[in-house]
């Protein structure tokens, strides 16, 4: 099933080319933030694993993994889907302590993924594992390391603009957290889908509300949430994270002029 979903009336800012050399920065230099923000060190990943390694894992139940013989050393390998039991097992074999952890460049294939603008047959992804304390898995120091990563985002995105200032992306680094428990409970009789659609709703009548001045801005978030849907659905994580609320949140910039005059008398 093809899902993909093109906004009408689209038009990319860059060239292919120049595309190309944005997305190489931002992966560069997001490793960087990313890996700062977490203390996390690179590693390289298996692209693909022998069959009875143990170390493919079979994400959803019914993934047909790609495989292929190597007649060299007589077995049979398989290109990984999921590097969540390699990560474990690296983890220990590079002999990472508390605090420490991993990150990795993922390249995979998956024939059987639905596509749409997050899901591809080609995986290209960032995946990371870090060691913690027992007394760590808790929810408040999983919110602290969400909010290291949207820092990371941000100082990202930021650096990205200076060196392609045609692209200017407002990201806001507060971070809100809702729960899919805590969507039931504001909307009981709806369906999660039509929980996170009627969350929308509410998101942007707070916005009216709070920005009733503003009617280009209210315009730009209701037509970004109607571009956002289709990914909306296919991604209700993003709403738990606080995603779209940190969208609808403008950046402010204060700019005010200085009068001097210089050595020649002259008011600049």
């Amino acid at each position: 099933m093809n899902s993909i979903f093109i906004p009408q009336g689209y038009k990319p800012v860059l060239n292919e080319y120049d595309t190309q050399r944005a997305i190489s920065y931002i992966k560069d230099t997001f490793q960087d933030e990313f890996s700062s923000a977490l203390n996390l060190k690179r590693v390289s990943a298996p692209l693909f694993v022998t069959e009875n390694s143990g170390l493919n894992d079979n994400l959803n139940g019914y993934e047909r993994p790609v495989s292929f013989d190597v007649p060299a050393v007589n077995t049979d390998a398989q290109v990984v889907h999921s590097l969540a039991k390699w990560k474990r097992l690296a983890l220990k074999k590079y002999n990472f302590s508390v605090g420490d952890g991993l990150y990795t460049d993922m390249n995979a294939i998956r024939r059987d993924e639905e596509l749409d603008n997050l899901h591809s047959v080609y995986v290209d992804q960032w995946d990371w594992e870090k060691i913690i304390t027992k007394e760590n898995r808790n929810l408040d120091f999983l919110k602290l390391i969400v909010k290291s990563i949207v820092h990371a985002i941000c100082n990202t995105n930021e650096r990205f603009y200076v060196r392609f200032p045609q692209i200017n992306v407002e990201l806001s680094r507060d971070v809100s957290f809702i729960t899919t428990s805590e969507l039931e409970d504001l909307y009981p009789n709806l369906t999660p889908r039509e929980r996170e659609n009627e969350y929308l709703k509410d998101l942007l009548a707070r916005v009216e509300k709070r920005d009733p001045n503003e009617p280009e801005f209210i315009q730009a978030v209701t037509e970004v949430f109607v571009t956002l849907q289709p990914v909306i659905e296919q991604r209700p994580d993003l709403i738990e994270a606080g995603v779209i609320e940190r969208l609808v949140e403008p950046e402010r910039q204060i700019m005010f002029r200085i009068p001097w005059v210089d050595d020649n008398g002259v008011p600049q």
